[in-house]
């Protein structure tokens, strides 16, 4: 069972400091070794989850610990996997005074050590014989070899294409992973389909992952804090669930309000979504793409998801990956597993192929990327079978400010749905909500 957790229609900040301050306060007693603070590692996400807050939580962490001990030793690792590292202005505007100097990069190709493996055999049975590999467990060295009083991972609970739910172990396993892990992980999680692991408490990585954290991690002198958040009436993102602990209910109970207040049903799919991707969060379609991910179980067949994405600059997070995606776009998966059968660069970068299955809408509808500041063009767009719009033409008829949550109906009279955060959220129709829980792992 969680340590503690909070609930209401809209949590205050000050209500989450003073929550920090109580994890800071049982862990000294709940964990073995942990009193004096002494040396403490801080895992938050990256600044593509700063809308949930984690940003600050993790500054008032660290402002919390100084004051408790003046000497203690305190790190923090973003949870990036392998996305771009922070620049300093970035965690800056993140994590605020928290000097630049304690903030580290993850290195998902050559700053992870070998930690384990997960069996073929278990990966095959969570997953009904779909993905047969073996998953090898390589995680951040920082993490694993040196020595930690405590070790505290901050997240935002929300639906997710791989897990069902983002944060919980994920930070450990993806964020702080190492290359074969999220590769293989990712295309595992890709055959077995999107829609199967969308909104699901318990996916089959998931299994896989909480299997492995018993097996590999139970040594870490780790806790859990992890939000949960809303729209309220102003539409306004806001907490709404604040959960602290070190156990897997501790996830479950906050997937579980996740599930109940970030999933938004329809009787029937929707023609036209709109959806907009913060320039200052989003800059690449492997994150922006989360417009994809959480809204094509929503979309009608012949419908068209349009994606107003003013800061996108690349299509990968990487320049290997980015590479990939300009060479094959985004196709249906069928032809996306024929041929990673047969190119040796699908195969090395198995988590960029399971990207291009994830932000395929199998044929079924039209993507439509309006991405601004001109780094890419109506060509590159087009070159990864996404379908182009002029950001500022598509702004002008679909202006953000504007525009309410939800249904809108235009002055030409198009009925369209727009969606300001959809990183934030899950939308399907019931129909399709319900196929999903056919794949829920007990």
């Amino acid at each position: 069972m969680p340590w503690f957790s909070l609930q209401s229609e809209s949590i205050p900040r000050t209500e989450i400091e003073q929550a920090c301050a109580r994890l800071l306060d049982e862990a000294r007693t709940r964990i073995p070794g942990s009193a004096k603070l002494g040396r403490v590692l801080l895992l938050p996400p990256d600044l593509t989850r700063a809308h949930s807050g984690a940003g600050w939580i993790t500054e008032t962490l660290y402002n919390q610990i100084l004051a408790l001990n003046p000497a203690a030793d305190i790190h923090v690792i973003p949870t990036l996997g392998q996305h771009v590292p922070h620049t300093e202005e970035e965690n800056k505007w993140m994590f605020g005074s928290i000097p630049h100097s304690r903030i580290h990069a993850h290195d998902w190709r050559g700053g992870v050590t070998r930690v384990g493996v997960i069996p073929a055999e278990r990966v095959k049975e969570s997953t009904g014989g779909k993905a047969d590999w073996e998953i090898p467990v390589d995680l951040n060295t920082m993490l694993m070899t040196e020595k930690w009083d405590l070790i505290i991972n901050v997240g935002h609970v929300v639906p997710h294409e791989v897990l069902g739910f983002a944060n919980h172990n994920k930070n450990y396993f993806i964020g702080l992973g190492g290359k074969e892990t999220i590769c293989a992980s990712h295309i595992a999680a890709g055959v077995y389909g999107i829609e199967n692991n969308l909104g699901n408490l318990i996916t089959p990585l998931r299994a896989c992952y909480n299997w492995a954290e018993e097996q590999f991690l139970g040594h870490l002198p780790d806790v859990y804090l992890q939000v949960v958040m809303k729209r309220d009436p102003q539409n306004k993102l806001v907490h709404t669930g604040v959960f602290i602990g070190d156990d897997l209910e501790t996830y479950l109970q906050a997937a579980r309000l996740s599930r109940s207040v970030n999933i938004t049903t329809f009787d029937k799919p929707i023609r036209k979504i709109v959806a907009h991707m913060q320039g200052d969060e989003f800059r690449s379609t492997w994150v922006a793409n989360k417009a994809v991910y959480r809204t094509r179980m929503a979309m009608a067949d012949g419908g068209e998801l349009l994606i107003l994405a003013p800061g996108l600059e690349r299509f990968g997070e990487q320049p290997d990956v980015d590479a990939l995606i300009r060479k094959y776009g985004y196709d249906t998966t069928p032809w996306v597993l024929e041929q990673y059968k047969k190119n040796a660069d699908m195969q090395d970068l198995a988590h960029g192929t399971a990207h291009l299955i994830h932000g395929t809408s199998e044929g079924r509808f039209t993507i439509r990327y309006a991405p601004g500041g001109g780094h890419l063009k109506k060509e590159d767009i087009e070159q990864v079978k996404f379908a182009y719009a002029d950001y500022d033409e598509a702004v002008k008829r679909y202006p953000i400010g504007q525009l309410a949550e939800g249904w809108n109906t235009m002055p030409d009279g198009e009925e369209i749905f727009y969606i300001s955060t959809p990183s934030a959220g899950l939308w399907s129709t019931k129909q399709k909500l319900e196929r999903a829980s056919d794949h829920e792992i007990a």
